[in-house]
């Protein structure tokens, strides 16, 4: 969905690696806010030996969930993108995974993919994506997806090309150029039953946003706007990213932003005892291990 704003899933895919470099130079409110973020996890990957040692610049991988209380209170992730990232290839590869697809949830059995965080928070939901893929995960990082509000208006609202016109949340949303507040930037990323392109349609749709916030965002320089940035972030989001480990992906990592690849996982529609999930066929799925796991260079 992949996976909105500058701290949504793909935020994190940007800050720890483009956007750290801004933040690391005023580190003494940085390191702050890197150690409100981190939440650190006790596992590592089954799929690889070893860490990657990122001060090295190893090719590493990260999951990145946005996480909507709007629809459960139970904190299931809306969003889910893996996230691999290789400085000697210069690129970063992100996959969205559909927050319906049917998997096997460990100690849950076969349930929604998105059911893994709400059962056992961004460990369970690591493992279960792993499993899912055959492709090690190695960080994690969170955002709430409520955080669109403050981090649109922090920019003074943004401008995207909306390809179809909807209603949602009491706003109304024409084709064509449309600028947006923080509140109606919420409502447009988060429809997705009108569309008749469902999550990928609602992917695009917090493609633009994000962009859109990256590209203002880039462009703050009063530091009180910064401060409020960093208020934002710290409120929103928790990463198993230690400041250091930033510092580090800052240091080696810097060119693989340049060349993003985005691909969206898709799959069949299926109804199981009156219950909507879809089956991704297993020609697709190997096709992303196969993909994601050469970009990481362990296979």
């Amino acid at each position: 969905m992949k996976k909105f704003l500058i701290i949504t899933a793909v935020i994190f895919g940007v800050v720890i690696i483009g956007i750290a470099a801004y933040l690391f130079y005023l580190f003494q409110s940085t390191a702050s806010t890197a150690e409100e973020m981190h939440d650190p996890i006790g596992r590592t990957s089954e799929l690889r030996e070893g860490e990657p040692d990122l001060s090295n610049g190893d090719p590493f991988s990260m999951l990145l969930l946005g996480i909507d209380s709007e629809e459960s209170t139970s904190g299931r992730s809306d969003t889910m993108i893996v996230m691999t990232v290789n400085p000697e290839l210069e690129s970063i590869k992100m996959v969205s995974i559909p927050r319906d697809s049917l998997v096997n949830i460990e100690g849950r059995g076969q349930d929604k993919i998105n059911h893994a965080y709400a059962f056992g928070g961004a460990e369970l939901a690591m493992d279960t994506v792993e499993n899912f893929i055959d492709v090690p995960i190695d960080y994690y990082a969170t955002v709430n997806m409520e955080s669109f509000i403050d981090t649109v208006d922090m920019v003074n609202g943004v401008t995207v090309n909306n390809g179809l016109s909807f209603e949602y949340g009491g706003y109304t949303f024409p084709e064509g150029e449309i600028e947006l507040s923080g509140e109606e930037a919420l409502a447009f990323v988060r429809m997705r039953k009108e569309d008749p392109q469902g999550d990928a349609g609602r992917n695009e749709r917090q493609r633009q946003v994000i962009d859109a916030v990256i590209n203002e965002g880039a462009q703050i320089s009063n530091i009180t706007k910064i401060d409020d940035f960093l208020e934002i972030l710290g409120d929103n989001a928790k990463t198993s990213f230690t400041f250091e480990e930033m510092r580090q992906v800052q240091s080696n990592y810097r060119a693989a932003r340049h060349n993003l690849e985005e691909t969206q996982m898709r799959g069949e529609d299926a109804t199981i005892d009156g219950i909507y999930y879809m089956e991704i066929p297993d020609q697709t799925i190997q096709g992303i291990s196969t993909e994601l796991n050469e970009h990481l260079q362990v296979q």
